[in-house]
């Protein structure tokens, strides 16, 4: 006998989603679809579709960190980070570098989640949408900052600049990048890429 299992209607699935979660109810959360969200504040955000620039972008990237003798295994998209602001929250950046440490903590993990008590990643790459700016440049930062991320980069192709934040002592420096500026890496050594090549994607 085959029983069908009624799908939740949008409506539901909206109400649902705008209820307060904590941080357990996120990870046993499901809404019947394929989407993924982050958890702002007991709040669920849902992600957007990146455009196709922003597909090439994370694209390039991946090959150019793989070039610089990056193994394969600690390079990551749409990894979920556990980070604290008001409670224990949840970010999905574009691109995640591990270090070997969290991917032999990862290795075999059921759900592409790093947890509070896990090492944190050494740098992870936030590609600006449309109406998620202060999400990336404010919110993020001083997350990833508490988090310990050593770098943080947020490439935006709307306003065409990398903005490069080094963790320091706990807090983050700030270092634009436009057009043929190389960028100055410190996690990554020297490096020959420019804005303009990332932006390009």
């Amino acid at each position: 006998m085959t029983v069908a299992i009624a799908k939740p209607t949008s409506l539901e699935i909206s109400q649902e989603s705008s209820k307060k979660l904590t941080f357990e109810e996120f990870l046993e959360f499901d809404d019947g679809t394929d989407f993924m969200y982050e958890l702002e504040n007991g709040e669920l955000i849902q992600m957007i579709a990146e455009s196709t620039i922003n597909q090439r972008i994370n694209s390039f990237l991946i090959a150019y960190f793989f070039h610089l003798g990056i193994p394969y295994y600690r390079l990551r998209c749409k990894t979920e980070i556990a980070v604290v602001s008001q409670g224990v929250g949840v970010r999905v950046p574009d691109l995640v570098i591990f270090s070997e440490e969290l991917a032999a903590v990862m290795q075999g993990a059921k759900r592409s989640l790093v947890m509070l008590d896990m090492p944190a990643p050494e740098l992870v790459v936030e590609l600006v949408s449309p109406s998620q700016e202060s999400r990336d440049y404010r919110y993020k930062r001083s997350e990833y900052a508490a988090r310990g991320i050593m770098e943080y980069w947020v490439v935006d192709a709307i306003a065409q600049k990398v903005t490069l934040f080094q963790w320091v002592e706990g807090f983050y420096d700030e270092f634009v990048y436009t057009g043929d500026m190389v960028i100055n890496s410190p996690l990554l050594g020297e490096l020959t890429l420019t804005a303009a090549q990332v932006l390009q994607g």
